[in-house]
């Protein structure tokens, strides 16, 4: 349910062909909430008078089609790798040619935004990487549509594992993913578990992953790039409600249009649920686990001219969360026995401080502003991007309850601000070359305030005295991220293209310097019409996140219930690796096709994320050296109203020394890692994804089914969390004979039809803290009405 392809090469021939012979066409949360509106206000108002909105299928629609034709095969419908429907470029013409001024106006201005985002296409071309597309076709047919959690639409792509906090692996990495809106770099986040990226700004999202080209650095464990719904794209204004099992209630709502040169599309929701995190035990309802989410999302994009435009995204998110409390028993003789520390003042066993009773809560900000130009003039296309992020999360503990379960009762704020420019451009130099080259520079700042109650513990970690310490530690990192490449795009047949070129890299920061020069390279051959194979290479520099403890910190928790487990606190360098990638697709019928794919990388400095107490912040930490590789297989049908879908995947990872953040583990487990090489936690050996669905112009059904061998769990990683295999089922029906608007949308979901009870994480395992389970069975219901 997804398209892949492997290069945009031949794109580029056949896009210029067109373009020459069919003519020119604050800090505290009501602060937080005031600027999540004010993001809102920024995509609304400037707007006076009536919305408008496009009825018919917009150019840009028809150049993303025309574009996969072009490929020659390459690419596929939403289904897991078939091909693009045939769109005549003729018919294309005939929709641009209205007869009034009016309508003709607004087909020239939707033909300036198809040749703008072609050109934009030019400039961050995928050349030689796997790139698995999904359409809104897709979207539709995953469980709970265009409200589902952002990773649940990734993980129905080839080679991502599911984890807990919303997390998904690709490619046995943990996180290193980049994220771009409209071809521009979104700025990395905080590690929490909010997912600010909102399923309903999609227009289509694709996954690049593999031997990446030279424009893309940094984090390269793949590339998520969406592309959003524009006032041009959405065809009608749309307001849904959404809810059903766990308390769920989801209001939104999505205005768009063209007024003029001016493009633009907001988004609000909230939400609001029983189930913020995956559950801690197997039961049906966590305990303690709300959460409250507020989303907005702009838009805006200012055409000049048929040449040029300047575009400014805006998004803001504010999240509260319940950490969802844990069983916990008072018997010695039980297994599950829990330590109960004596709290001056307060009586443990006082039915008010049951653990069921635990009020820990987290609350998760992020804003972001992107301001782009972009300039496409004959051979030369440009892009230059500016932009603004800064994110918070604020953990608050429950004093008492803390105290006694835990010994430590500890408040954090980390705070991450980033700044950067980003810059890219593409000239045809010959005619069978096309240079590629840009810049990168961002500057973050993080700041780690932690107020701290811990108790005094002799040298064996006995309690000594049942009044607790304060301890306060406010500490900062910075980091400067710089990057610079050049790559040639040689065409050196028409069924033969070679993609070569060089990036270097620096990361300088409070704890290091490093810098690299990565070569890369990729050859895409295709032999016939139905076959396209791919082989590639690339040096990769991914240096971590600025979240660096220093030894002074460490030294304030000795002799204390909050001491590390050790005193070693070498800093996380940078991830340095080699990669390589090969693969086929074939198109078996002109309805049918499949992909196989393998990957194999080798690490020095390997990057992995932990949680190391009940705040849900991961930290980075890495393992002296490493080796993923794996295989991934996918295939798609289409014929008609049906779409099939099936994916498989393999990945081994082994890794072997833990060189930075030593003092979070156990000496033992450290010793053993350094001695034996292990496999990583996030490691999901085998996983599956396929779904059917039907779907006509007033109705759709879907079956989907999602496959996992399990992560990686106990001591050193050298255990495994169970199988398990989930099933879900939808149907949606549109009514298009309504008394207002234009049409009304009502859907159904059930997500996990069998109930079944499967466990993520058991709370064991390298920088394992939680235990977590997978969703049990919901049904869910929503109503769209388009006006």
């Amino acid at each position: 349910m997804f398209t892949t392809r492997y290069s945009k090469s031949y794109l580029y021939k056949q896009v210029r062909f067109l373009e020459n012979h069919a003519g020119r066409c604050t800090r505290s949360g009501a602060g937080a909430r005031a600027l999540l509106c004010s993001c809102v206000a920024v995509g609304l108002g400037c707007f006076s008078g009536p919305i408008a909105c496009a009825d018919t299928d917009t150019g840009a629609e028809k150049a993303q089609i025309t574009e996969k034709r072009a490929q020659g095969g390459q690419s596929a419908p939403a289904s897991a790798v078939g091909k693009k429907q045939k769109v005549e470029q003729s018919k294309a013409q005939k929709d641009a040619e209205i007869p009034t001024r009016k309508e003709a106006a607004s087909g020239e201005q939707i033909n300036v935004v198809g040749h703008l985002n072609r050109q934009r296409a030019r400039i961050f071309p995928g050349l030689g990487a796997v790139d698995y597309n999904i359409d809104q076709r897709q979207i539709a047919s995953t469980p709970q549509g265009q409200n589902a959690a952002f990773n649940q639409i990734l993980l129905r792509v080839p080679g991502v594992v599911m984890d807990s906090y919303g997390e998904v692996h690709v490619r046995g990495e943990h996180g290193g993913l980049t994220y771009r809106v409209n071809g521009v770099l979104l700025p990395e986040g905080l590690n929490g578990f909010g997912q600010e990226l909102d399923t309903r700004i999609i227009q289509s999202v694709d996954l690049l992953t593999g031997t990446l080209p030279a424009q893309f650095g940094f984090r390269t464990a793949g590339v998520v790039d969406v592309n959003t719904k524009t006032g041009d794209s959405l065809k009608h204004n749309q307001v849904s409600l959404y809810g059903g099992s766990y308390n769920t209630f989801v209001p939104s709502i999505q205005l768009g249009g063209q007024k003029g040169k001016l493009d633009y599309f907001t988004t609000v929701s909230f939400t609001r649920n029983n189930i913020g995190i995956e559950n801690p035990s197997d039961t049906f309802r966590p305990i303690h686990d709300v959460t409250e989410q507020e989303k907005a999302f702009s838009y805006l994009s200012y055409h000049i001219d048929d040449v040029s435009r300047i575009s400014l995204l805006t998004s803001a998110s504010y999240a509260d969360f319940e950490i969802p409390n844990s069983f916990k028993t008072f018997d010695v003789n039980s297994p599950d026995y829990t330590t109960i520390y004596d709290v001056a003042g307060v009586n443990a066993h006082d039915p008010s401080m049951h653990w069921s009773n635990l009020d820990d809560s987290q609350t998760e900000q992020n804003y972001y502003a992107v301001l782009s130009y972009q300039r496409s003039a004959d051979k030369l296309n440009f892009q230059v991007s500016p932009y603004f992020r800064y994110g918070r999360i604020d953990y608050t503990p429950d004093r008492d309850r803390d105290l006694i379960y835990q010994g430590v009762s500890e408040h954090e704020v980390n705070d991450f601000t980033t700044g950067g420019v980003q810059f890219d451009l593409s000239y045809e130099i010959a005619r069978h070359h096309t240079l590629r080259a840009g810049i990168l520079g961002q500057y973050t700042s993080e700041r780690l305030d932690t107020n701290t109650l811990a108790f005094p513990v002799d040298e064996n970690g006995n309690q000594t005295s049942n009044v607790a310490r304060r301890i306060i530690d406010n500490t900062g990192n910075w980091s400067v991220e710089a990057g610079a490449y050049i790559q040639d795009e040689y065409k050196i047949t028409n069924n033969l293209t070679f993609n070569y070129g060089i990036r270097y890299d620096r990361f300088a920061s409070s704890f290091g310097n490093e810098g690299q020069l990565s070569p890369r390279a990729n050859m895409v051959w295709k032999p016939t019409r139905t076959t396209t194979l791919h082989i590639g290479y690339s040096r990769y520099f991914a240096p971590p996140s600025p979240q660096y403890v220093y030894p002074s910190t460490l030294a304030k928790f000795v002799g204390t219930t909050n001491a590390a487990a050790n005193l070693i606190n070498n800093a996380t360098k940078v991830e340095k690796s080699n990669y390589v990638d090969g693969g086929i697709l074939q198109r078996i019928t002109p309805e049918f096709q499949i992909t196989l794919d393998a990957y194999a990388k080798w690490a020095h400095d390997l990057t992995d994320l932990g949680q190391f107490g009940r705040a849900v912040i991961l930290a980075p930490f890495s393992y002296k050296r490493g080796r993923v590789y794996g295989a991934e297989f996918g295939s798609s049908w289409r014929h008609g109203p049906w779409s099939v879908f099936g994916n498989f995947s393999y990945v081994k990872t082994s890794a072997r020394d833990i060189n930075s953040a030593q003092y979070q583990f156990d000496l033992a487990e450290l010793a053993y890692i350094k001695n034996h090489a292990i496999q990583l936690d996030h490691q999901g050996e085998y996983t599956a994804t396929a779904g059917v669905s039907w779907s006509t112009k007033h109705d759709m059904a879907y079956v989907d089914f999602v496959y996992g061998y399990g992560l990686r769990s106990g001591f050193a990683n050298l255990e495994k969390q169970p199988e398990y295999d989930v099933f879900n089922i939808g149907y949606q029906h549109t009514f298009t004979k309504v008394p207002f608007g234009h049409d009304i949308q009502i859907r159904a979901d059930v997500v996990n039809l069998f109930d079944k009870r499967y466990q993520l994480r058991d709370g064991s395992g390298v920088g394992i803290y939680q235990a977590q389970y997978g969703q049990r069975r919901g049904t869910y219901f929503s109503v769209v009405s388009e006006f």
